[in-house]
Parts: structure tokens; sequence; C-alpha cells
């Protein structure tokens, strides 16, 4: 409906599908989405309806997983997957300046959830 992917995303697994509160808006926020709402005039009307979720961990957990996985599904690194976003939509489009503003946020959880996995047992 805005074109959006994550608020779309969200409203039609509520709505289509009913789906739990913290999985929409998990969809909702995915990836610093509100900085991209923001580039789209969509950012009070995606807080509002979607707010963040009060779970670092889980939060930090779904970004590294959106930004270490290739569109077709196979490993990356955060700074590759930033690049190959930026070559695909452009350096001046909106989610070409989006992910630039996100960039630095992203690394950040990308380090995060490296650096816990990295002290977990395998």
């Amino acid at each position: 409906m805005t074109g959006f992917h994550p608020l779309d995303g969200a409203r039609f697994l509520r709505d289509e599908h009913g789906a739990d509160e913290r999985l929409v808006r998990l969809v909702a926020n995915h990836s610093f989405a509100l900085l991209e709402a923001e580039e789209r005039g969509l950012r009070d009307e995606l807080a509002s309806e979607f707010p963040l979720l009060d779970d670092p961990l889980l939060v930090d957990a779904l970004v590294y997983c959106d930004m270490t996985t290739t569109p077709g599904g196979g490993r990356t690194s955060a700074q590759e997957r930033i690049a190959e976003i930026v070559s695909r939509y452009g350096a001046d489009s909106v989610v070409g300046r989006f992910i630039r503003r996100a960039e630095p946020e992203i690394f950040s959880s990308v380090e995060r959830i490296e650096a816990a996995l990295a002290v977990q047992p395998r």
C-alpha cells in the first residue's frame, strides 16, 4: 500500500494473518526501518502503529540476520550487504540515503551479535 516493505509487511502479517504482535513489530522495525520511514515521510505512522521493541538483543539478532544474508539467502558481510543495497537502489535513492544513515548502527548490531556468538559454546 505504501511501497515501504517494513510497514506494508507488518500490516499484512497483522491484518491478513493475525500474526503475533512481537513478530509484527519486528518486521515493521527491522534493520532500523524507522530511519527509512523518516526519509519517506512515514516515521510518525510507523512509530505510532508499530512501536519499537524493548529487547535489544533480539533487535540486534534480527539486524544481524538481515544484514549478513544476501537477497538470495547466501552468507555475506554487513559491509558487502550495504554495498549491494546501495548498488541496487543507487546512492541518491531513498533506500541509498537511509542505508548510509543506518550503517553505523547496523555495524554495531552485527558486532554485538558476533561477540555474543564468539562466547557461546558450539
